[in-house]
């Protein structure tokens, strides 16, 4: 038995940092969004003593238990109790890693879908994402995706109205930033600019593209090291070539511009892609139906 999925990347519209709770965990409010830039996860199960097993087209990647694909396997035999399977997980990657685009997150979310619909095991939305808790505050999100307003840690989940149509843009500079490194630089009481949310939830509401695009802001942009200059150089290029709007999304350092049409957009890429080596030309991606 076999199936491919798509795991479709993350961007984030905004993201704000609302206090630190005392598990020890940041609560967040962000606007999240899919786009089509994904990895494809295939999923091979055959009658076997139970292994789970990854390969991936990136040398550099785990493929044992530190890889969220493979503990999205277990995760889902432990909660079915289907056992007597030999699983072997294929990862074609392409979102780009320590991005802050959730490409890990997908590529889990999609083991999910896929091990769910493999077996016919009929477990809706709501239970998949609470199996996704688990694995990481991103991978409920990317279960089914969308245009979403997230709170918690990430894992309170409110569907939105779908995105405006457009062109994005995005780009990784060639330095990589570590998530908990930015999170302890972080002083809640001290930050002093928003993301005005309720602004963006409205535009996307209205479908206004340019009042979605001049609010996205990223409270992490305050926090960046000294060696993270290439992210504002990002922004201005983008800016420069007619984006409406351009952030850093997540924990970086990738960053990402939204064009009134695909075709500016595709000029943008053209523009920048021989400077970046994670240079893409992406849009909007809808939610995925989960069929119970």
């Amino acid at each position: 038995m076999q199936i491919q999925e798509h795991a479709f990347a993350k961007l984030n519209l905004s993201l704000d940092i609302l206090r630190k709770m005392e598990d020890g965990y940041h609560e967040m409010s962000m606007v999240m969004q899919s786009i089509s830039l994904c990895d494809d996860v295939t999923v091979s199960c055959e009658p076997g003593e139970g292994s789970v097993t990854a390969s991936t087209n990136l040398k550099y990647l785990p493929v044992d238990e530190k890889n969220i694909a493979v503990r999205a396997a277990r995760l889902f035999f432990a909660h079915t109790g289907i056992s007597g399977y030999d699983t072997k997980i294929t990862l074609k990657k392409r979102i780009p890693v320590c991005a802050g685009m959730g490409g890990g997150s997908a590529d889990g979310a999609a083991v999910l879908r896929g091990l769910n619909s493999l077996f016919r095991t009929g477990l809706d939305g709501d239970t998949l994402r609470a199996l996704a808790v688990k694995l990481g505050s991103d991978v409920p999100f990317c279960i089914q995706g969308g245009t979403v307003f997230a709170g918690g840690r990430g894992e309170v989940l409110t569907p939105l109205p779908a995105m405006p149509g457009c062109g994005i843009v995005v780009c990784k500079p060639s330095v990589s930033i570590s998530t908990p490194q930015l999170f302890s630089r972080i002083r809640c009481e001290k930050i002093r600019l928003h993301p005005d949310t309720n602004g963006i939830l409205d535009a996307i509401t209205k479908a206004d593209l340019n009042g979605i695009a001049v609010r996205m802001y990223n409270v992490f942009e305050t926090v960046l090291p000294q060696n993270a200059g290439q992210i504002g150089e990002i922004k201005s290029e983008l800016l420069d070539h007619r984006a409406l709007g351009a952030v850093m999304t997540g924990s970086g350092s990738a960053v990402f511009g939204l064009f009134e049409t695909a075709d500016l957009a595709r000029q943008a890429w053209e523009a920048m892609r021989g400077k970046y080596r994670d240079c893409f030309l992406t849009a909007p991606q809808d939610r995925i139906p989960i069929l119970a």
